[in-house]
């Protein structure tokens, strides 16, 4: 097959959706040079940068083989700063990860006659297979920036599930997914609920407390696909973001790109690298978790980059939420988290109305957080 060239790309976001065939349908193709569409802001078509790179260090890792009163003080220390850490003796069976990790694998790089049929902008009953764009933050009017009237294209396609609350019809799952991953989230899901109690116990509050006041679940699961890329400097995975969950648990394999912002008193630091871990999960603190636990744990900005122009990563990432969302279902600081001398710093709010604010700020810094800061 020839080598397309940047003249053969597509020229606009619905040509390139139109081909049912995502970011690895252009690697398939031959492609030389990325495309407009999936240039990375300020990027501009010149020689290709340094691969960018951040200090490798090793974040903080619990061990769940511990006894809980050794593994409750580690949760809360790597939970208050750095809002990462890795998780070993986990007790989810490495078959089942790896299985899971296979499974996407096979999935997007069977021919694009068999995946395309798949591809689906909107969710159809709970499944979604397509390259998301990423939008961009609206102004203080509530309209986009001119530049970003087009949403950046991620290096990524992404395969995303919703199991809950409505069941997901798992028979609209690709063939390759049908059995491995219905059975990660059922593992997982298990996971998830011993983190919470962890997670809840560290903040002095007893390990029931955050089920109590949200009934935590892990029904969302996104499971990426970033491919090689001739150009890796001039793309992202994901631009930098932090989650809009309780708490979110990723998978990976060794290809790595996972990137977390440093800190350095009370400013924003570089950015480093977070290598995988065999057999660990990751896990890291989400927005919610942050304003419920009253600013005791942190939400960290993170990104990826495409680290290869030979190999494809793979990562699932399992987001844990709450599964109280109506209207009368108030979430804020928990009470025995609020004093005298460190009064509530968000007001109440709900999740539908956390999720609509975290859309309208899109992939902005300053994240929709702020909208709910308590009035001074």
């Amino acid at each position: 097959m020839a080598a397309a060239e940047e003249g053969d790309a597509p020229a606009s976001l619905a040509e390139f959706h139109s081909s049912r065939a995502g970011v690895r349908g252009l690697v398939e193709s031959g492609v030389t040079v990325v495309p407009p569409l999936f240039l990375a802001p300020d990027c501009k078509p010149s020689p290709p940068q340094p691969l960018p790179t951040g200090a490798a260090f090793a974040i903080p890792a619990v061990d769940l083989s511990l006894p809980r009163s050794a593994a409750v003080p580690l949760v809360r220390a790597a939970a208050r700063s750095f809002g990462f850490f890795h998780v070993t003796n986990h007790g989810v069976l490495d078959g089942t990860v790896a299985s899971a990790i296979s499974a996407v694998r096979a999935f997007h790089e069977q021919p694009v006659t068999a995946r395309s049929v798949c591809y689906s902008l909107t969710p159809v009953d709970g499944v979604t297979y397509s390259t998301i764009p990423i939008q961009q933050p609206r102004n203080s009017g509530g309209q986009r920036a001119a530049s970003a009237a087009s949403p950046l294209l991620p290096w990524r396609d992404s395969l995303v599930v919703r199991f809950g609350p409505e069941a997901a019809d798992l028979g609209r799952l690709p063939a390759a997914c049908r059995e491995a991953l219905p059975e990660y989230q059922r593992s997982l899901t298990a996971f998830g609920k011993e983190m919470a109690g962890l997670l809840s116990e560290a903040l002095g509050v007893g390990a029931e407390r955050l089920e109590r006041a949200m009934q935590v679940e892990g029904w969302l699961m996104a499971c990426h696909y970033y491919p090689p890329c001739p150009e890796p400097a001039r793309v992202v995975g994901s631009l930098e973001h932090t989650d809009p969950s309780v708490f979110t648990v990723l998978s990976q394999d060794a290809v790595g790109g996972l990137q977390i912002r440093r800190e350095e008193g009370g400013a924003a630091g570089g950015w480093v690298d977070v290598p995988p871990v065999p057999g660990a999960l990751l896990v890291n603190v989400g927005d919610v978790l942050k304003m419920v636990s009253n600013d005791e744990y942190e939400s960290v900005e993170h990104r990826v980059v495409i680290k290869s122009s030979q190999d494809a990563r793979v990562s699932i990432a399992l987001f844990f939420n709450p599964a109280k969302r109506g209207a009368s279902d108030l979430l804020g600081p928990l009470p025995e988290l609020v004093a005298a001398e460190k009064p509530a710093r968000y007001r109440c709010f709900t999740l539908p109305e956390f999720m609509r604010s975290r859309r309208e700020s899109g992939h902005a810094r300053s994240s929709s957080i702020a909208r709910f800061k308590a009035a001074d």
